[in-house]
């Protein structure tokens, strides 16, 4: 018996044919290591698939250097939740591990709004800083939405300022060069790198929060993509019909293993973002669950695993993000 605290999860060249021939050389390669078979299924480790990707940044850190150029990552963090500190320090020890300078900025719990806007302005202006994040959840007494319109779009490190979001909307002929959502574009390097191909493929998103529900499909439907997506919500009638319609499911709802075998056909494809953390009583002992039960593993054609899915793509994705930035002011 289980009892569950559910919460939503929390490009690139920048043309297609570009887009192309990197992912030909770069860490998204098709490395038979970072797959394992689960009878006929296809397991797409994200956590193998991240090494890999940071290998590559680390060299690409390494030549910005010879051009005299560092990387930086700031970091913005409004008390002491030990949750957000616990992910601050991941970010910033992923920074660590490919050269990446960390520019920390920690806050009281009781700090103003116009504390935290000042250090928002101050990361604006850094040089050394090339892209920053606020961490969330913001004190009840701030205007989340304020502060985080404050940053600079393009230093904007996760890639969802409404300018940023606002590229991808306009732009349907290719990657736009700003700041892409990372989770996304963690989920869209998994099915690359594991050849899935997405050309006209109905891919069926579940959830519509701004992190990956409602921005995953303004990617998949970009040109050199070209899926044609459907985003169902709390509120979607016959959701069972949709999900069992999908080529491809993308879960991001945060609702313990929502979705069950015999809402998928056979030979889909399952990419799981959500996230609940989930006490087994009979192990005694709490867990993290996906949004996607086990049990439908064996009847996908590809899944990746939750967790070592798109989490740890998410994380080398804000890496990625803080890399092109220096690499934009370098050019």
């Amino acid at each position: 018996m289980t009892t569950a605290d559910s919460t939503s999860h929390d490009g690139t060249a920048h043309n297609v044919d570009a887009h192309n021939a990197y992912n030909a050389h770069n860490a998204y390669n098709r490395d038979a290591s970072n797959f394992k078979s689960n009878e006929q299924s296809l397991r797409i480790s994200g956590t193998e698939l991240a090494h890999s990707l940071k290998a590559d940044l680390a060299q690409r850190v390494e030549n910005l250097k010879k051009q005299g150029v560092t990387c930086g990552l700031g970091t913005i963090l409004v008390g002491e939740d030990a949750g957000s500190v616990k992910y601050v320090a991941g970010k910033h020890k992923d920074c660590a591990e490919i050269g990446i300078n960390s520019i920390r900025i920690n806050l009281p719990a009781e700090a103003s709004e116009d504390d935290i806007l000042a250090a928002v302005e101050q990361l604006n202006n850094d040089p050394a800083c090339d892209g920053f994040i606020v961490q969330l959840p913001l004190p009840k007494h701030v205007n989340t939405l304020k502060v985080l319109e404050s940053i600079a779009p393009e230093k904007d490190a996760d890639g969802m300022h409404p300018m940023n979001v606002g590229q991808l909307v306009l732009h349907t002929d290719s990657v736009p060069a700003v700041p892409l959502p990372c989770t996304p574009r963690g989920v869209i390097a998994l099915l690359e790198s594991a050849g899935i191909d997405l050309l006209g493929k109905d891919v069926c998103v579940l959830g519509r929060g701004i992190t990956i529900g409602r921005t995953v499909g303004l990617l998949l439907s970009l040109h050199g993509y070209d899926a044609t997506v459907i985003n169902c919500h709390s509120r979607t009638r016959n959701i069972e019909d949709k999900i069992r319609q999908a080529d491809i499911v993308i879960a991001a709802m945060g609702s313990d293993y929502f979705v069950k075998p015999h809402m998928i056909k056979d030979g889909a494809v399952l990419v799981d973002v959500g996230v609940s953390r989930v006490f087994v009583e009979d192990e005694g002992k709490w867990k993290i669950h996906g949004d996607i039960d086990p049990a439908c593993h064996a009847k996908a054609s590809a899944y990746t695993p939750n967790p070592g899915g798109v989490g740890p793509m998410t994380r080398a994705m804000l890496l990625k993000n803080i890399v092109e930035m220096a690499e934009r002011k370098a050019a």
